[in-house]
């Protein structure tokens, strides 16, 4: 069963957490979310909004498009 899209922002927004050597709980932190909030999303199991997805974006120090990139 091929990806969706959920799952796919999850991989990356946890390939650029682990590159930036950041723990959920660090970037949660970073962001203003919950680390069960961002684990959840790593899973592909949250719909994210575009304001969380600026939130997390700034907190990895990228464009937001830029999570996009998969």
């Amino acid at each position: 069963m091929a990806e969706d899209i959920k799952q796919k922002l999850g991989k990356r927004i946890k390939e650029l957490r682990v590159k930036e050597e950041y723990s959920q709980e660090k970037l949660a932190s970073r962001c203003g979310l919950h680390r069960t909030y961002i684990s959840d999303i790593e899973r592909g199991e949250r719909n994210v909004s575009v304001e969380n997805i600026e939130k997390i974006a700034k907190a990895l120090k990228i464009e937001p498009r830029e999570l996009m990139w998969f």
